[in-house]
């Protein structure tokens, strides 16, 4: 059986991606090492900083949703991306951020919720 995620992302390029492990946004590594990330940027400081990335980030998710109108869509809410930027993100992802985020995120008075569905509304 086929990866569902190289069925619908080229396989040159789905070994590239990776997921926020804040938000779930997929970007390939040259993304995220160039722009950051589009909606964690602020907290998790992605941009040029590879050693970042690699903490903030992670190659093992599953399921790619395409958000186009983060406002209006059903799944973006289900998914908590409605206030973020388009783009694809991840169903779940695997990994939890790094302490440091946590406390950061704890002293903005911003409850962590992990990607990975272990913390199940």
């Amino acid at each position: 059986m086929s990866d569902p995620v190289s069925a619908i992302i080229p396989q040159s390029k789905s070994r590239h991606l990776r997921s926020c492990l804040l938000c779930s946004l997929i970007q390939t590594s040259n993304d995220f090492r160039s722009i950051g990330c589009p909606n964690c940027e602020e907290i998790l400081q992605l941009k040029d900083n590879p050693d970042r990335i690699l903490s903030c980030t992670t190659a093992s998710f599953d399921g790619v949703i395409a958000v186009i109108d983060p406002e209006t869509s059903w799944v973006a809410r289900w998914q908590r991306t409605a206030k973020y930027a388009r783009g694809m993100y991840a169903v779940r992802v695997k990994g939890r951020v790094p302490e440091d985020v946590e406390a950061e995120l704890e002293s903005r008075g911003i409850k962590y919720r992990p990607r990975d569905q272990s913390d199940q509304d």
